[in-house]
């Protein structure tokens, strides 16, 4: 199966059937579904946490970058979301 296809004008929303929270037991953020949880690290929830249906990959990396001081955060954001749309996590537009 090929890599899904993300750039900066894709729209990422999280899943059906998926919910990003914080979990107090875990002292981190995770990702439930009805099939389990995953724990995500911090980067992982800082993207999740935009992927809304709204705002396009460009834009999600521009927020994250101005709250890196300017870093090119662009291929890592690209990197994970295409690993998440690849488990079913996001969904891509």
């Amino acid at each position: 199966m090929s890599a899904p296809t993300v750039d900066a004008s894709s729209v990422a929303c999280i899943a059906r059937g998926h919910r990003l929270q914080y979990e107090p037991a875990q002292d981190c953020h995770v990702l439930l579904y009805p099939e389990g949880m995953v724990t995500l690290n911090a980067p992982a929830t800082e993207i999740l946490s935009r992927c809304d249906g709204q705002r396009t990959v460009g834009e999600i990396c521009s927020l994250i970058s101005a709250e890196f001081d300017g870093a090119d955060v662009t291929d890592d954001v690209i990197d994970f979301l295409k690993l998440a749309a690849s488990h079913g996590w996001v969904r891509l537009t």
